[in-house]
């Protein structure tokens, strides 16, 4: 237990080093505890990245097979003792816990990987939709900060993000904490229209459209 606890907390400093916006992390490891799974996704959400939690979800009996065929092999293999206590200690992911969300399950068997490509795309292309939406969103937010720097407190009119997107008209000055909560409000809203509706827009600029009209819509009554 020791030791396990001490390779948790080496595997966690690696990836506290490691995560940033550069960088794809693959914490390929047990993380069979909740809790250690809660660290895991702070620290992602403290470097502002998306994060996911991939599940092989194989039956116990297939397990211990696996774990016997690798052992004839003179590979390295679980002891029995060591077996057991993992799988009585091993708590399942569940998608309605903020830290195993996105969630994507896997179902391999000695035939192969069972045939669920269809849910695993959609959910895929769901978080890839996510993610635009984020990134273009803070890209938005960047560049009328840079904006409001250089304009000195004066209004901003006319704030032009790129031919193709309409023009974000802003009266007053609106300070960062009050752009983040619009942002964090667009996105919860875009993502409720999606459960009874279209998913969130798969594309950078379809979702930067999306969020200057919001905000012109927003900033203009205000």
């Amino acid at each position: 237990m020791t030791a396990e606890k001490n390779l948790r907390g080496v595997l966690r400093s690696e990836v506290d080093r490691s995560v940033s916006r550069d960088n794809i992390i693959i914490v390929d490891s047990l993380n069979s505890i909740k809790g250690y799974r809660y660290e895991l996704w702070c620290l992602a959400r403290a470097a502002g990245i998306r994060y996911c939690v991939l599940f092989c979800d194989a039956e116990e009996t297939q397990c211990k097979k696996w774990n016997e065929q690798r052992r004839e092999k003179c590979e390295a293999t679980y002891d029995d003792a060591i077996f057991e206590d993992l799988i009585r200690r091993f708590e399942k992911p569940d998608r309605r816990n903020r830290w195993d969300s996105p969630l994507f399950e896997l179902f391999p068997y000695k035939d192969g990987i069972q045939k669920s490509s269809a849910a695993i795309s959609a959910r895929f292309s769901e978080a890839n939709s996510l993610y635009e939406l984020d990134r273009a969103t803070q890209e938005v937010i960047n560049v009328v900060v840079e904006a409001q720097s250089q304009s000195i407190g004066g209004p901003l009119n006319g704030i032009s993000l790129s031919q193709e997107l309409p023009t974000l008209n802003m009266s007053r000055s609106v300070g960062l904490p009050e752009l983040r909560r619009l942002r964090r409000t667009f996105i919860k809203l875009t993502g409720q229209t999606s459960l009874s509706g279209p998913p969130p827009p798969s594309d950078a600029e379809s979702a930067k459209r999306m969020f200057v009209d919001y905000l012109n819509r927003e900033l203009g009554t205000a």
